[in-house]
């Protein structure tokens, strides 16, 4: 099979550094608005939403309300894989945040059950699906803008920064919950909604002053584009999509079990420990910040899959100390929890994505089959949280651990399914079994 056609020269390396940060900001902002959701269902919308029911059923309900935006993520991730494989991927990077910010912000204004009954959670159910459609719908934009941009190689670097967002969006969604739950009111779980209004206003300015990719342009110039990326992609290229759900399905259950169950279950056991649990959340979310860039840069020298693969083994090795930790009480062990779980586990695994997961389509489908992995696999994890509920239930403490086990052996089934895409003597290139038609419709677009 023949190479594709290289792409074009990148942009001044102040273009490239431009571009990357302001993905990661929208990424931030992104995460934010939908991590904030989880806290606050983890934390106060049981009894703000569905006092009616006993403690574990109203958790129960809460959890699902935020599983059911992560349904939505897929078919945000279709909407937004086909505009930004079709006409861009800067126009859904804006489109995409101001979407979410609206609904974060009107979260922050809705009415409780106390106030209008059963209305209530139905408002919130409706606004918690618009949240997944623009989550969906902003990722693969945001890192496939900053992959186009970059240098080939120092991909896995760059495109790592907008996966940087995610742990800072997550740090300042806590630590806006840290700073409220002082507050006896609804105000501890309203002000960090409402407080993302200032976010979502600078991400919005930061991304309309970004340049369209460069790989894409060349694209549209040519012709090359495809007609409907994300059916070609679905027919041609089933494979790659069904290996990113693998890959994805450890990260995101890893991080749900982790900074939402866990939290939960923290904080159940001991209400004192909330404050603990936060902080912890906190603080490993800021060094997954830096875990996260420089994991990224790693898989540029030894690889995608073997970072890969290392964090998933990990995974694996955690998920029962991991429980046993928080049963001590321990507010150090706590805090080493989401270190370990999140600081550096997590991490690993979302710097490694971004690139990995774009070198395995070319340019014409890129967003599309990305996007479709990464948001249905998150389908899949937006559950975690309400089946650890359930397991927890009927087996304890080991069921939830075991169910963290059974996601980092998914993801290592993933990891040595999907090919190396870079490394020592290697260049990005499509995969082995990609099929040459797709490689010829990006020359022949008649085809």
């Amino acid at each position: 099979m023949s190479a594709p056609a290289s792409p074009p020269t990148p942009p001044p390396t102040r273009g490239r550094v431009r571009t990357a940060l302001a993905s990661a900001v929208g990424t931030c902002v992104e995460n934010y608005d939908f991590v904030a959701y989880g806290t606050a269902s983890a934390l106060y919308f049981g009894d703000a939403f569905f006092p009616n029911s006993d403690p574990v059923v109203g958790t129960l309900l809460a959890f699902v309300t935020l599983g059911v935006g992560f349904l939505m993520r897929p078919i945000g991730g279709a909407i937004g894989g086909y505009l930004g494989d079709r006409h861009g991927r800067k126009p859904v990077l804006v489109a995409a945040l101001l979407t979410m910010g609206i609904a974060t912000v009107l979260i922050g204004m809705l009415p409780t059950y106390g106030q209008v009954g059963v209305f209530a959670p139905v408002l919130l159910v409706v606004i918690r699906c618009i949240q997944g459609l623009a989550f969906g719908a902003e990722w693969g934009s945001a890192v496939m803008m900053t992959y186009e941009h970059a240098p080939r190689t120092r991909r896995g670097l760059y495109s790592a920064i907008p996966q940087a967002g995610n742990p800072l969006g997550i740090a300042l969604a806590n630590i806006a919950f840290l700073l409220s739950s002082t507050l006896d009111s609804d105000w501890a779980w309203r002000l960090p909604f409402l407080a993302s209004a200032l976010l979502i206003v600078a991400g919005v300015v930061i991304r309309m002053k970004l340049t369209e990719s460069p790989e894409f342009e060349a694209a549209r110039a040519k012709g090359t584009t495809v007609r409907n990326p994300v059916l070609s992609v679905v027919r041609e290229d089933w494979r790659n999509i069904l290996r990113i759900i693998a890959l994805r399905v450890v990260e995101s259950c890893a991080y749900y079990l982790t900074a939402t169950y866990l939290l939960s279950y923290i904080t159940d056991r001991d209400s004192g420990d909330r404050g603990v649990a936060l902080a912890g959340v906190v603080t490993a979310s800021l060094l997954a910040t830096a875990t996260t860039v420089l994991s990224g840069a790693l898989t540029d020298r030894v690889g995608r899959r073997t970072v890969y693969l290392v964090a998933c083994v990990l995974a694996a090795l955690f998920g029962f100390p991991m429980f046993l930790m928080a049963n001590s009480g321990a507010p150090v062990l706590i805090v080493l929890i989401f270190l370990i779980g999140i600081g550096v586990i997590h991490a690993a695994l979302t710097g490694t994505q971004a690139a990995w997961f774009a070198e395995l389509f070319n340019t014409a489908t890129r967003t599309s089959g990305a996007s479709l992995g990464y948001q249905t696999a998150a389908s899949v994890a937006g559950f975690a949280p309400f089946l650890a509920v359930l397991l927890a239930e009927s087996f304890g403490w080991a069921g939830p651990a075991g169910l963290y086990v059974c996601m980092a052996l998914v993801g290592l089934v993933g990891v040595l399914s999907t090919r190396e895409t870079w490394g020592p003597g290697q260049r990005t290139a499509l995969p082995a079994d990609q099929p040459r038609r797709v490689a010829d419709r990006e020359r022949h677009p008649s085809h």
